[in-house]
């Protein structure tokens, strides 16, 4: 009798066990594996971290303390080539609405030395109405207008991702009032892009 009763017993202790563990696993079971849910799952190396899908493990981000702008970056290279000549460190940390009355002059003094023959590009500029334009390096926003890098008319008011930035630049710094000045200093010689942007953030074309 005593037999039979362990016999009882040790399959009830066994049921409870296998049970248990059947609903542990039935409630650890992600469908869609994250990198802040607080688990080891998908092919993370650590918690929500390493693997294809999240962060590298040991790179935690800090946004504590006080940050300082390192560059200014309004419209490409312009701090980069107008900013060039032992200032760039003072125009990246001016405000915008600084920036023509301290660097106007040496923005056209740059010009005219990568230029010497300037006299207007190919948006009618002279060369003092060309750097006060890029001297306030900014971005301009318009609810309504056109928003082009270069058009033929318009100056400066923004860009669309197929725009050719570098050519633009060349040209209006060595292509005379026509373009056709310099004609090869007006083209770095790389072709646009061969596939289509995105139709959705960050719209960046896919590798070729």
């Amino acid at each position: 009798m005593k037999t039979f009763k362990y016999i009882y017993l040790f399959a009830a202790i066994t049921t409870s066990v296998l049970f248990v563990q059947c609903t542990d696993d039935d409630d650890n079971i992600i469908t869609n594996p994250t990198c802040t849910d607080g688990i080891l799952n998908g092919d993370e190396t650590e918690i929500d971290c390493g693997g294809t899908a999240c962060a590298p493990c040991g790179e935690v981000l800090d946004f504590s303390g006080t940050y300082i702008q390192e560059d200014q970056m309004g419209r490409p290279g312009i701090n980069t080539v107008f900013g060039s000549e032992g200032f760039k460190d003072a125009f990246n940390v001016t405000v915008p609405s600084a920036m023509q009355v301290a660097f106007q002059e040496k923005f056209e003094a740059k010009l005219l030395a990568l230029n010497s023959g300037y006299t207007t590009n190919a948006l009618g500029l002279t060369a003092a109405q060309f750097t006060t334009v890029l001297s306030n390096d900014v971005l301009w926003l318009a609810e309504t207008g056109i928003t082009t890098y270069f058009n033929g008319t318009e100056i400066l008011t923004g860009r669309t991702l197929s725009d050719d930035v570098i050519d633009v630049s060349l040209l209006l710094i060595f292509g005379g009032p026509d373009g056709s000045e310099n004609p090869n200093l007006t083209n770095d010689g790389v072709p646009g892009n061969d596939a289509s942007f995105s139709a959705s953030f960050p719209y960046m074309a896919g590798p070729f």
